[in-house]
């Protein structure tokens, strides 16, 4: 990996299919439908013209897609510094699997008899998660993080509701990710910020002035955003229940733990899973997710229904749940990431899952230990699975994180979380999976390293980045504030650019 590696020359526009488009040329051998295919549909709901699609041949169609596929940055292709939080590796072998006909074309609607197949998976991956995490039982219905987060603040209402209690706060760390915040409002719930100590960590201290008899609860990730773990976690889950509350574990750096500790025995009493970020399912571009959600003995009444229950004729859905929170997700959930992240426990199994815990926190230690005497660590000392950099001090010279990122692009490398978390300035998140061979996180220093240098001895060249990519800086602000998502003919474009 090597700066300023030769590719599609700078600026070279965006084309489109469109672009492509020839009158009169076409491909394949789809026949024009009859008369009488439009015989059904109601006049007012007919086209009156043809739909302005592209005219192009299959060999320009293909190469126009294999042509896009080439542009984009993906797992196979390189390294992602943002770890399982948004593109680790994920076997094909989960592919095959969920493509499966019997999963695959299963109707949503069928009758619980005629799906005994995913049933009975849903039954045992949420058995394997209830040991992986140390919790009573797991509902796979929500559909993503987020939603995993809504679900359990709607467990948080039911559980104090069935006590009398209407509390109206829940505590977040000032270092959790966003949607915390965002889904306790939600909800219904204020939110009280609790502050990190000077180690990173939550200050316990602050966290008994902050709780009272109106907490519903505390929402925090473990480890933490800055990729360290809260070694407090049995005293924090303490003083939130002395008051009343409820802990919520967000899992999303559960990939540093998996065989190494589990969430239910430090006290917490519902945790969100990443099923698609832990478990296997490709992630990139926001989608598709699953959020599992587990809980304490004590919240299993109020789980969403149905649940898969096991009996005597076999696997069904269970819909007789007086105290349920209500569904969250149509039919059975996202069954496809659910029958990837099934077939990732099972090949790996205990021993391997244990094994991909260690090895992530290893690369991570490993690149941080690398990385020394360049950029400052945020907190340096050994980390889980990421850790945190601060660039502050480049502002001296007029740079920023992202500055440092965008040049990365420039060595054909992906640009790891900038701006994250808020409480550290000029924050850049390096998270590494476990999948990454030695010489790929070498690489990754050293292009760091010569960054680094650069923005000392070259300033303009990083505040100028990239400069071997399709397109250079873009305006950034403008795409925010005027976007175009409509398509015009190339002769209406004119001169714009990309």
């Amino acid at each position: 990996m090597s700066a300023e590696t030769p590719g599609t020359p700078p600026g070279t526009p965006a084309v489109t299919i469109y672009d492509r488009s020839v009158p009169g040329r076409g491909g394949g051998g789809i026949a024009r439908p009859g008369p009488d295919a439009l015989a059904d549909i109601p006049v007012a709901l007919r086209r009156a013209a043809p739909p302005p699609l592209p005219e192009v041949d299959e060999l320009t169609l293909a190469r126009h897609y294999v042509g896009l596929s080439h542009d984009t940055y993906h797992i196979t292709g390189g390294f992602y510094p943002l770890g399982s939080c948004t593109m680790k590796y994920n076997p094909p072998l989960g592919e095959r699997v969920a493509a499966l006909p019997a999963f695959a074309g299963l109707h949503p609607d069928a009758d619980p008899a005629d799906c005994q197949g995913t049933l009975e998976l849903m039954w045992a991956l949420e058995r394997q998660l209830a040991g992986i995490t140390g919790l009573a039982r797991v509902t796979l219905q929500p559909a993503a993080g987020a939603q995993g987060e809504f679900c359990g603040l709607l467990l948080f209402r039911a559980w104090h509701r069935t006590r009398g209690r209407e509390p109206d706060y829940v505590v977040v760390p000032d270092s959790a990710h966003g949607t915390n915040p965002a889904s306790a409002t939600l909800a219904g719930y204020g939110v009280r910020e609790v502050r990190s100590g000077p180690d990173g960590l939550v200050d316990v201290a602050h966290l008994r002035e902050v709780v009272d008899a109106n907490c519903a609860g505390l929402m925090l990730t473990n480890p933490n955003t800055l990729g360290l773990f809260e070694r407090d976690i049995r005293e924090i889950a303490r003083v939130v229940h002395d008051a009343g509350g409820l802990v919520y574990m967000d899992g999303a750096n559960l990939n540093a733990l998996m065989g190494i500790a589990r969430p239910g025995d430090m006290g917490v009493d519902v945790l969100h899973l990443n099923l698609h970020k832990t478990f296997s399912t490709p992630h990139g571009g926001g989608g598709p997710g699953a959020g599992a959600v587990a809980v304490a003995e004590a919240l299993v009444p109020f789980l969403p229904r149905p649940t898969v229950e096991k009996g005597d004729n076999g696997f069904y859905l269970d819909d007789d749940r007086p105290d349920a929170i209500g569904r969250l997700l149509a039919f059975h959930g996202n069954v496809g990431v659910l029958v990837r992240a099934h077939a990732y426990i099972l090949a790996l199994g205990a021993d391997g899952l244990t094994r991909s815990s260690r090895a992530a926190i290893l690369s991570a230690n490993y690149l941080r230990a690398r990385l020394q005497g360049t950029f400052p660590l945020a907190h340096d000392r050994a980390c889980m699975h990421e850790f945190v950099m601060t660039l502050k001090a480049l502002r001296e010279n007029g740079l920023h994180a992202w500055d440092v990122c965008k040049r990365l692009m420039d060595f054909g490398l992906h640009p790891p979380t900038v701006g994250f978390p808020i409480n550290v300035p000029e924050a850049l998140m390096i998270e590494t999976p476990e999948t990454e061979p030695r010489e790929v996180l070498d690489a990754f220093a050293e292009a760091l390293r010569e960054i680094h240098r650069e923005t000392r001895e070259d300033p303009e060249r990083v505040a100028t980045a990239p400069h071997t990519t399709r397109l250079g800086r873009l305006d950034e602000a403008r795409a925010v504030r005027r976007p175009d998502l409509g398509w015009r003919p190339p002769a209406e474009r004119g001169g714009e650019g990309a």
